[in-house]
């Protein structure tokens, strides 16, 4: 979400006449758009804005902004204030579109922190600069009503809000005329879309809508909460043809006391029993999760049975994180925070758990044939080239850039390792 913010607000820029530059010494203007889901991002963008001070100090006229989560959080654009005082422009997650008039307030020599505390209607038609020619990111709600126990996200994005069917479809068909092949739907929790929408029209409907979009090969969608997973949605999956087979749910622990502290909404057997009834209707599905290690009060048995969850799911791949206290959430206030040795440790070992898993189930797709969709050059090695299957796994292969960027091609798996499969393209 944050990527495709940055996107609307590039695009914001260059209507306003700024062109990208990958030198920061020739920058006239640098906005950083910051999370704070966890503590790390936030001491980064304190310590690298901080160092930008003598660069402003070289240059009077350069406008250094810092937006997006972080600044939306209670009183964090005062500390803003007061500790980076070069700082010029500071705005929050509700008021991106207010970009131009918050930068011809710094031109005109006065900061310009301004920050809404509640999220207004939405507004469509913002300018975007995508990153690539090939994959878009597509926002189809704004918000979470969730409030798990460790999140910061309701706070700082707001209620949940969806887009209008209509304006989603626009969007995309566009996409398709200019040449986009995929599109991933965004949302904190997909599976929430269309609540509150008249007439009445859920996420399952939507995917089918834009499952006839011209131009656009595939569609994927992040992130799915469990709690709100529905038949309906497999079948849909199942059935559309366009839709991808990828399912990226978190479970966050597999203790259900855990799971009930941190205020999920489902139990470890709620969850494995969408697990079977993927699997079983599309048995070539990949499932991927999120999962955290150390919540306040989470015991070795706990742990325990996050690990043997994972055992048990086998899951493709998983996001994993060491718990980060959020001010302002019910568990950063919990008793029997876990010590950080414990958390390190607990971590580990499951990395080492799941590695494993993910190794296994890649080396199952050697000598199966894939469809790819051919992205350009390996990052890692040019003379390669590199695409995802359906199901999201990273291939590499080698073949003809000029022949098969932008295509779908079937490829046959020859090696495996735990990120990324190797292959030779069949046709």
């Amino acid at each position: 979400m944050n990527e495709h913010d940055s996107e609307v607000i590039a695009g914001l820029l260059e209507r306003e006449g700024y062109t990208r530059t990958d030198d920061i010494k020739s920058a006239d203007v640098i906005i950083y758009n910051t999370c704070c889901v966890r503590e790390n991002p936030e001491r980064k963008t304190y310590g690298q804005v901080g160092d930008l001070k003598a660069l402003k100090r070289k240059n009077p006229d350069l406008i250094i902004g810092i937006c997006g989560c972080m600044p939306q959080q209670p009183g964090e654009a005062e500390r803003i204030r007061e500790k980076l005082p070069h700082v010029d422009i500071v705005f929050g997650t509700h008021n991106i579109h207010r970009l131009p008039e918050l930068l011809k307030e710094a031109r005109a020599g006065r900061r310009a922190f301004e920050i809404w505390e509640r999220e207004e209607e939405i507004l469509e038609d913002l300018p975007v600069r995508r990153q690539g020619k090939l994959k878009a990111w597509v926002t189809i709600m704004y918000g979470c009503n969730n409030f798990c126990a460790y999140c910061i996200v309701p706070y700082v994005r707001g209620r949940e809000r969806s887009r209008k069917p209509e304006d989603i479809v626009r969007e995309v068909t566009q996409l398709g005329r200019e040449g986009y092949k995929e599109v991933t739907l965004l949302g904190q929790n997909v599976n929430a879309y269309g609540k509150g929408l008249e007439p009445g029209v859920d996420f399952s409907d939507l995917l089918l809508m834009l499952n006839d979009v011209p131009g656009i090969e595939r569609i994927r969608y992040t992130t799915s909460h469990p709690r709100d997973f529905s038949e309906k949605l497999i079948e849909t999956v199942a059935t559309a043809e366009k839709v991808c087979e990828n399912f990226h749910l978190p479970l966050q622990a597999g203790s259900d006391k855990i799971l009930k502290r941190m205020g999920r909404g489902y139990t470890l057997a709620r969850y494995l029993g969408l697990v079977h009834d993927i699997r079983a209707r599309i048995p070539g599905a990949s499932i991927t999760t999120d999962l955290i290690v150390g919540f306040p009060g989470e015991t070795d048995e706990d742990f325990q049975r996050t690990l043997e969850a994972v055992e048990e799911i086998e899951f493709d791949s998983a996001f994993t994180f060491i718990y980060s206290p959020r001010r302002g959430t019910r568990a950063a206030e919990m008793p029997d925070q876990v010590p950080e040795d414990v958390k390190h440790e607990r971590i580990q070992r499951l990395i080492e758990v799941q590695n494993a898993i993910s190794l296994r189930k890649n080396q199952a797709l050697v000598g199966t044939s894939q469809e790819v969709l051919v992205e350009g050059p390996s990052e890692g090695n040019p003379d390669m080239l590199e695409g995802r299957t359906r199901t999201n796994k990273l291939v590499h292969f080698p073949g003809d850039r000029a022949a098969l960027e932008g295509k779908l091609v079937t490829v046959k798996i020859t090696s495996a390792k735990t990120w990324t499969l190797g292959a030779e393209v069949v046709k």
